[in-house]
């Protein structure tokens, strides 16, 4: 068996900097779009994706600098918050790990920014070497690309993996690679009919994830 984690949202507590991050860089091209209004158009896809989304909603392309930029101040924000890992989730690793089950990171986050950001938060040596990213496939999330590779990198048939997500399309990519989803919901942002109603099983605290994994 093979669980599968996404990491912003889900390892590390990065969703709210970075859209807050992201909305003030929007707002100075144009788009007024708030914090919770770029968190349920963006949350995890993507920065090329998210890109792509914005630029179709102003009508033009961002300027070149726009990414570099805004991540330069995202990066700096993880830093003086300090970014924290999700509440229980290093147990819940340990506990799934010691228990004999197989462990890696898919994220639609670039490999470097997870380097960063599982750096920070304490946990990069749980998964060091076992990370995925969805630079590394043709297509991000809602697609099932990512963790098809996941599983294929890491020699686990699709039906043997376990997701653990906390956006609809991660959800939606994990149970269109047919995986089960297990739908993290223990933030105030989380939406959970949106989890619900795409195939996500959904639960509110990381201490109860060795228990629906094992079980």
């Amino acid at each position: 068996m093979l669980v599968i984690f996404d990491c912003d949202g889900v390892l590390v507590n990065s969703e709210p900097l970075a859209c807050a991050s992201f909305s003030r860089a929007l707002k100075t091209e144009g788009l007024d779009w708030s914090v919770e209004e770029t968190m349920r158009r963006l949350m995890g896809l993507s920065l090329k994706t998210g890109v792509e989304i914005c630029e179709a909603e102003l009508g033009r392309k961002l300027p070149d600098d726009f990414v570099e930029k805004m991540q330069a101040i995202t990066y700096q924000t993880f830093r003086d918050a300090p970014l924290q890992p999700i509440a229980g989730v290093k147990d819940a690793i340990v506990a799934l790990q010691k228990a004999g089950l197989d462990t890696c990171v898919a994220s639609s986050g670039a490999l470097e920014k997870m380097r960063f950001t599982l750096g920070l938060a304490g946990l990069w040596d749980l998964f060091d070497g076992r990370i995925f990213s969805a630079s590394q496939v043709p297509r991000g999330k809602p697609f099932p690309d990512l963790f098809l590779h996941a599983a294929i990198s890491m020699n686990v048939q699709p039906f043997d993996c376990i997701v653990v997500e906390d956006s609809l399309p991660g959800v939606q990519a994990a149970r269109a690679a047919g995986m089960r989803a297990l739908a993290y919901a223990g933030e105030p942002y989380a939406n959970l009919a949106a989890l619900k109603q795409a195939g996500g099983e959904v639960f509110d605290a990381m201490n109860k994830l060795p228990g629906l994994v094992l079980a």
